[in-house]
């Protein structure tokens, strides 16, 4: 059994971390049911979010009253609701988390996810990935030694610090509701949670691993042996992460060297002569020739695969963990496993309702021309 069958979840659709949250969710057996917006243009054009995977939709009109029925007529039988909104947004609605959604359901957690915090200088304020991680102090730590700090795509503070920080947030919430019998909210921001992420390298300032700027420290690319090097093949390249004298050893004999050849590894001024030796030497063989060299061996050395190869060679996209008796569900290619997306505004929603709550289309609610769903009051049972 999926260990999350049961569960049922609204995701208000939202940006990145929300639907990721949702997808997390979706990923391991819950029942999400993603709530959209109507379009006035269109209601039969895909929606641009691309973690729709093993979800169902409805479109709402949140500002319709019968509408916004369906919504709070649904709360009952939700377990989860995903707000993805900025500080305020769901309160304006008429939505307040404790007033009113879990007035109508006690067992009900809501997770709401921000990227600023709640209650900082920065809480009316717009911002994007970047912005968060910056003022949680991760971005300072990420770029080479005397450039910029780089930002790493929104990886960190989207995905990592927001959506899986909040999926966790939500499952300790389920914990705790088996004990109290109680659903709370749950509140996520990407600044917490990439800050969180940074323990380690924040509590190691004073080590020697982290005690220098940035880019000059043992593991964000100050030395030669964890660091990346272009191959003979322009644009392709290895990775080398052999940091324990043992795994050393191992790389420096697939690159032809012996040890005495090279400046002392622990000798931090040789570092930049020990990097410009290895530049040239992974410079003499193509990536495909580095793997046949480096492949079964301890030395830490793999190549930096591309996701378009991944994808081309049959890569198996896999669940996050494996559970051994109540694993997630598969990831493939017919449910969005590289393409992501697919999801139409109503897809599966009819069904969804169904499931849920017994209604049917017709008798307990209706479609409008732009999609929206709305209830039909007196002659339901929602």
């Amino acid at each position: 059994m999926l260990p999350l069958k049961g569960i049922k979840v609204i995701e208000l659709a939202g940006l990145a971390p929300g639907p990721f949250a949702g997808l997390l969710l979706a990923d391991y057996g819950a029942s999400v049911l993603r709530i959209d917006r109507p379009n006035s243009t269109s209601v039969d054009q895909l929606t641009r979010d691309q973690l729709t995977r093993n979800k169902t939709s409805i479109t709402l009109d949140l500002r319709n009253q019968n509408s916004l029925n369906i919504l709070l007529r649904l709360l009952p039988t939700a377990d989860i609701l995903i707000d993805p909104f900025r500080p305020g947004v769901l309160e304006r609605l008429g939505l307040s988390p404790t007033e009113v959604l879990q007035k109508h359901n006690p067992r009900l957690i809501v997770a709401r996810m921000t990227g600023f915090r709640r209650d900082g200088k920065y809480k009316d304020m717009a911002g994007h990935d970047i912005n968060y991680i910056a003022v949680s102090g991760v971005l300072s730590t990420l770029g080479r030694a005397g450039e910029k700090p780089h930002a790493p795509g929104n990886i960190l503070g989207d995905f990592a610090g927001g959506g899986a920080v909040c999926f966790q947030g939500i499952l300790l919430a389920l914990i705790s509701r088996s004990h109290t019998g109680r659903g709370q909210v749950v509140e996520a921001n990407m600044v917490d949670g990439s800050a969180y992420l940074a323990t380690f390298p924040r509590l190691a300032r004073k080590t020697p691993a982290w005690a220098q700027p940035r880019g000059e420290n043992l593991l964000d690319g100050g030395c030669p042996y964890y660091d990346t090097y272009e191959t003979k093949d322009a644009g392709r390249y290895f990775a080398v992460g052999a940091l324990e004298p043992q795994f050393y050893a191992a790389l420096v004999r697939g690159l032809g060297f012996e040890i005495g050849e090279l400046p002392e590894r622990e000798d931090r001024t040789q570092w930049p002569v020990l990097r410009e030796i290895f530049t040239r030497r992974f410079k003499e063989k193509t990536r495909v020739e580095w793997e046949a060299v480096f492949d079964g061996t301890d030395a830490c050395a793999t190549p930096v695969l591309e996701q378009a190869e991944l994808e081309e060679g049959g890569y198996e996209q896999r669940p996050m963990v494996h559970l051994v008796s109540t694993p997630g569900k598969p990831i493939s290619a017919d449910n969005g496993g590289w393409s992501g997306g697919g999801l139409l505004p109503g897809d599966g929603g009819v069904d969804t309702l169904r499931e849920w709550a017994g209604w049917e289309q017709g008798k307990d609610f209706e479609v409008r021309k732009d999609g929206a769903f709305v209830a039909m009051d007196g002659k339901s049972k929602i």
